[in-house]
């Protein structure tokens, strides 16, 4: 309940001061009183208006006494009526008091814990005791929203400041790099310099790109299509087939035809970005990648390398997250800790999933499920 005078936020509505809701279920409740006894009285007043309107008389003469006339009868229940409807009022009141309380002590609970949240402050939980109600459930349901949105606020931190971390590294180079030149510019190699200061730029590039991809899926609409997952793959690992033989890695291939629900341009990027880390996540020499295409619009690529510790392969889509790396070898592109992250919000955007495990004598088993569009395949492709 807003303090009366205080402010209103930006962009809230100002409300009218009102009664609070104790007091209007306090009134309720002593209203509800009131109209019962009233009901009573009125019932009460109604019978006796069939009882005789002559001067009663006792059977023996020897026991008479006064006796009330009817009016009189009715008089008294009038009065008496009025006094018992004043004295419900007053329970009511009193009695509506304490239950609203107690009834509304739970939702107090929990507008402090928004207060707290609201603050910024997200470890809180109401943690509600009692049975099963609607505020236990209320109070449940809140805990989880503040569970997630401590967990979201706690990766959007490390990701925002991964993210300044890793755009500023190619800079701080190319920063270094020219300064270097600018003092001793004579003894510079100009064509090996300008090489240098391309191959930095490019991992800007492609950092800003992938940051940009990955901001972009929730926020635009993917038109989908029948394609063949096949095909897709078979041309993405024809493409890197070169940087996986630089690499000392084998590539292998077993596709077997499967049409699935999903846009060409995107699911590319997810064959690619997952070839990619099984080529560049591999071991020094006679490391081993096989990508495989499943009917069931399943995608899976082993690759051999170290063994990964399972909690730091739950990690591993977290952007900028890098698990296992080892020494980047010559003529191999390094990642920047985007690849698995793009490739899960891009099966999220396609109604699939993303499943990581790693593999017992080393590498990584990834698999991507994807909504298949149609039961038909085609002969297996293997390689």
């Amino acid at each position: 309940m807003s303090t009366p005078g205080a402010a209103v936020p930006a962009g809230l509505v100002r409300r009218r001061p009102r009664l609070t809701v104790r007091l209007r279920l306090t009134l309720s409740y002593a209203l509800l009183l009131v109209l019962a006894g009233g009901v009573i009285g009125i019932i009460i007043y109604a019978v006796m208006r069939f009882v005789p309107n002559y001067p009663l008389t006792a059977a023996n003469p020897r026991d008479q006494g006064p006796v009330a006339t009817r009016g009189e009868i009715l008089d008294t229940v009038v009065e008496l009526t009025l006094y018992a409807l004043a004295l419900l009022a007053a329970i009511g009141m009193g009695a509506g008091w304490i239950i609203a309380g107690r009834m509304l002590r739970p939702l107090q609970e929990i507008t402090a814990a928004a207060r707290l949240a609201a603050s910024g402050s997200l470890d809180h939980r109401i943690r509600l005791a009692g049975p099963r109600d609607e505020f236990t459930d209320l109070s449940d349901t809140f805990d989880e929203m503040l569970t997630r949105l401590e967990r979201s606020f706690t990766q959007y931190r490390r990701f925002a400041a991964n993210a300044s971390h890793e755009l500023r590294t190619p800079h701080a180079v190319m920063k270094t790099m020219l300064e270097v030149a600018i003092a001793d510019p004579e003894h510079q190699d100009v064509r090996e310099l300008a090489h240098r200061l391309d191959e930095t730029n490019q991992r800007g590039i492609d950092i800003v790109e992938s940051l940009l991809a990955l901001a972009s899926l929730g926020n635009r609409k993917i038109e989908f299509e029948p394609l063949n997952l096949a095909t897709v793959a078979r041309q993405v690992a024809e493409e890197l087939r070169p940087e996986a033989e630089a690499a000392g890695v084998t590539l292998g291939t077993e596709l077997q035809g499967s049409v699935v629900l999903g846009n060409e341009i995107l699911i590319r990027q997810l064959v690619q970005n997952v070839v990619q880390n099984a080529i560049r996540h591999n071991l020094p020499a006679g490391g081993t990648a096989l990508l495989r295409v499943l009917p069931d619009g399943r995608l899976t690529v082993a690759n051999s390398g170290e063994v990964l510790d399972p909690a730091k392969v739950a990690t591993l889509t977290e952007p900028f997250v890098r698990g296992g790396r080892l020494a980047k070898r010559p003529g191999q592109q390094g990642g920047h800790g985007l690849g698995l992250a793009l490739v899960e919000a891009i099966a999220i955007a396609h109604g699939g999933s993303l499943d990581l495990t790693s593999r017992p004598a080393g590498g990584l088993d990834v698999s991507v499920q994807l909504r298949a569009a149609s039961g038909r395949t085609r002969p297996a492709e293997t390689r």
